[in-house]
């Protein structure tokens, strides 16, 4: 199991920036992929931006340009940082990170943490 605890979000004007944090703890040596997602009132939760142990990184297109993911293998965490924000980007945003097991994979979230932007 690994437990997910996020920091960093808040209320931020329109054109602003944040940097949200997720630490990882626990048996998180098996971990494949990191993430971000969020989830507005009334909508369902969509993929922000992900991170795999390569490097390799996905954006959503609603970001792409605007946030960067990266991450610190040596800490086992993973930051988002938020440039030039918009309402739109106003829901609150969760950790994921992907777990390998010899039987599959799991996600685990963390508990979300709230990012509001206003006009």
């Amino acid at each position: 199991q690994v437990q997910l605890v996020e920091s960093g979000g808040g209320l931020v004007q329109a054109g602003g920036s944040l940097r949200l944090s997720c630490a990882a703890s626990g048996s998180s040596f098996n971990i494949d992929a990191m993430g971000w997602y969020r989830q507005a009132p009334g909508k369902q939760r969509e993929l922000v931006a992900t991170i795999t142990n390569s490097g390799s990184t996905n954006y959503a297109d609603s970001v792409k340009g605007r946030f960067t993911i990266s991450r610190d293998n040596a800490k086992n965490t993973v930051y988002l940082q938020m440039n030039s924000l918009k309402p739109e980007d106003t829901a609150v945003y969760y950790c994921n990170a992907l777990l390998r097991y010899t039987f599959g994979r799991v996600n685990y979230w963390g508990q979300g943490t709230q990012v509001t932007v206003s006009s």
